[in-house]
């Protein structure tokens, strides 16, 4: 994923059509973006961590007591971290400044990265309409 040339992740998302992530639900996934920030959020991790700095661990919100609240999920522990915001003692922890300027993970860093083209649009007729069947067999041909 580039975020505005910030950085990569990998999101992997199930086959299945009819899971409910591709489905928007106020009682399931009210901020369905947050799979995209989370793993943004890791991209950071991982800068600040190859250059040597200190922080928490993007999975360890109950350790700072934070909650995965309803509706708002883990809304708060990511503002805080991003912020360096979280407290620890006398002190704030969190993602360092430096970690927005610094040059960002590359595609090539991943060992089984690949571009994502579900959002291009189809050129020609004949691409359309293969795309469209293609569609339509996963739906009803399991």
């Amino acid at each position: 994923m580039d975020y505005y040339g910030i950085g990569f992740s990998n999101i992997r998302l199930p086959n299945d059509s009819n899971s409910y992530i591709y489905k928007y639900d106020v009682r399931i996934n009210t901020f369905p973006e947050e799979v995209y920030l989370h793993e943004f959020l890791h991209s950071l991790e991982r800068n600040l961590k190859e250059y040597g700095y200190e922080i928490p661990a993007l999975h360890d919100y109950e350790k700072y007591g934070y909650k995965n609240e309803r509706v708002i999920g883990l809304k708060n522990w990511y503002s805080d971290y991003m912020q360096k915001n979280i407290k620890d003692g006398n002190s704030k922890v969190g993602l360092d400044e430096i970690v927005y300027s610094i040059k960002p993970v590359q595609k090539s860093n991943f060992e089984y990265s690949y571009d994502l083209k579900a959002f291009e649009e189809p050129k020609g007729f004949f691409k359309q309409g293969k795309i469209l069947i293609d569609r339509i067999k996963r739906i009803f041909i399991k």
